[in-house]
């Protein structure tokens, strides 16, 4: 996949564009109440972009932010983690070239020193502002260059700065992931922007990667908190390119209301915002695989039954399994080594067996680019078993499903955590839906 002669941000037939979402293009802008910039202080050797900063300006924004897993964290995620109001960000100070991970008790104090920095010159709190930085580990943050590079950001600071911003965040990455939407609600109309990085130590959750997500729409911190927790365990947790756990993984949505659209809890705003989120990072976790440092092609694995924890194991077996990659990389198809993956699992838990059924593998290239050859899938069993969950959604009459192959793929792929058993519509409360919904496991693969 390559940004060239794409002019579609949704360009991925695993992600279809939303009904109630417009494409504005590049160069868009953010949203009412953001304001960006990107400058090179010194800190790449290309002499790139390499300090971004990030500003609402909303009368009282709402954010929320998830983190990397790694038992390691870099010392921008413990400082924004443990100092920062996580509901109430306001400022982004990201910079790229310089992961400031590895480096003790002395990485800490220069997060604090740029942090406080930042602060100084956006005019907040320190605790409002959250720290982002990638890059080589075990190097020490060149503190005097971030300073520099933060007096610089601020007298650009603009609505269009989102593109200084993008290469600002960016490393290896071969072309730039970022996307500025319109969303049609029910309340009116919002807008939604992203910027994203992320290329290589992608797995198992999350990847080295970056994300920041704008939306003028307003937000309670509970409301931002559900749409950004589910959309991006059904993102950028299940991506997969070389099995490496980065350090320094931040995703942050950030809310001004400035759009004086309001979102209220369970509403059909709130499903129709958590559909376009959840397609805005779908679709940029298929873009970052896709970049995934010497990646030439690209596979989705789709398990279907059982219970959750089951299906999601066994999805990442096989994404993550170095037969199944490099069968891909060589463009084989060979599905005998797919199924071998299929039993392996949490400890002390069978990953695929009597209940697991297998739907098929979706998007397996063979030689040439070309999509593999699929075999039907078997029908399911009698009495396959599926697992449920109690929660209360919001969602509307839902979408027939279509019994062709390329309908089938394409919905079982939209939807791989959970799914109304009357339709195919995600399920965005997370735990409060009264419906009985099935779980599936997914996960993108890529070859590094």
């Amino acid at each position: 996949m390559s940004a060239a002669g794409h002019d579609s941000f949704f360009r991925s037939r695993w992600v279809p564009a939303p009904t109630h979402v417009r494409e504005l293009g590049l160069g868009a802008g953010l949203p009412a109440g953001f304001r960006a910039a990107g400058v090179a202080a010194g800190i790449k050797p290309s002499g790139n972009p390499d300090v971004g900063l990030l500003v609402c300006d909303g009368e009282t924004p709402v954010s929320a932010a998830r983190f990397t897993s790694s038992g390691t964290p870099a010392a921008p995620v413990l400082v924004t983690a443990e100092r920062c109001r996580l509901d109430a960000l306001r400022v982004v100070l990201a910079n790229a070239g310089c992961a400031n991970a590895a480096t003790g008790r002395r990485g800490l104090d220069d997060a604090a020193k740029t942090q406080g920095a930042a602060a100084l010159a956006a005019g907040v709190e320190p605790a409002a502002v959250a720290l982002a930085s990638t890059g080589a580990i075990s190097h020490h943050l060149p503190v005097d260059a971030m300073l520099k590079g933060i007096l610089e950001a601020r007298g650009l600071l603009s609505r269009d700065g989102d593109g200084a911003f993008q290469r600002a965040i960016e490393t290896t990455d071969a072309f730039e992931k970022r996307a500025n939407l319109e969303v049609e609600l029910p309340s009116g109309t919002v807008r939604l922007s992203a910027q994203c990085k992320g290329a290589g130590m992608i797995s198992p959750r999350f990847a080295t990667m970056l994300c920041f997500i704008e939306t003028d729409a307003a937000l309670s911190p509970e409301t931002a908190d559900l749409l950004l927790g589910v959309c991006v365990k059904r993102s950028f947790d299940r991506a997969s390119v070389d099995g490496q756990l980065s350090t320094n993984d931040t995703a942050i949505l950030m809310c001004s209301g400035a759009s004086g659209v309001t979102v209220a809890a369970e509403s059909e705003d709130e499903l129709r915002l958590g559909e376009a989120l959840d397609a805005l990072l779908r679709a940029l976790a298929v873009m970052m695989v896709a970049d995934g440092e010497g990646a030439r092609r690209i596979a989705r694995v789709v398990v279907s039954g059982g219970d959750q924890r089951g299906a999601e194991a066994t999805a990442r077996s096989v994404a993550n399994s170095p037969l199944v990659k490099a069968a891909l990389h060589g463009g084989d198809p060979n599905w005998g080594r797919i199924r071998p993956g299929r039993r392996r699992g949490p400890a002390g838990h069978r990953a695929a067996g009597r209940r697991h059924h297998h739907r098929g593998h979706a998007g397996l290239l063979g030689r040439h680019g070309h999509p593999a050859r699929r075999r039907r899938p078997s029908p399911r069993p009698s009495n396959a078993r599926r697992s449920s969950t109690r929660s209360p959604c919001p969602a509307t009459a839902p979408r027939p499903r279509s019994s062709s192959p390329t309908s089938r793929t394409s919905t079982s792929q939209s939807t791989p955590i959970t799914r109304h058993d009357r339709g195919d519509r995600p399920c965005m409360t997370s735990g409060r839906c009264s419906r009985r919904c099935r779980t599936s496991g997914s996960s993108m693969a890529g070859r590094s």
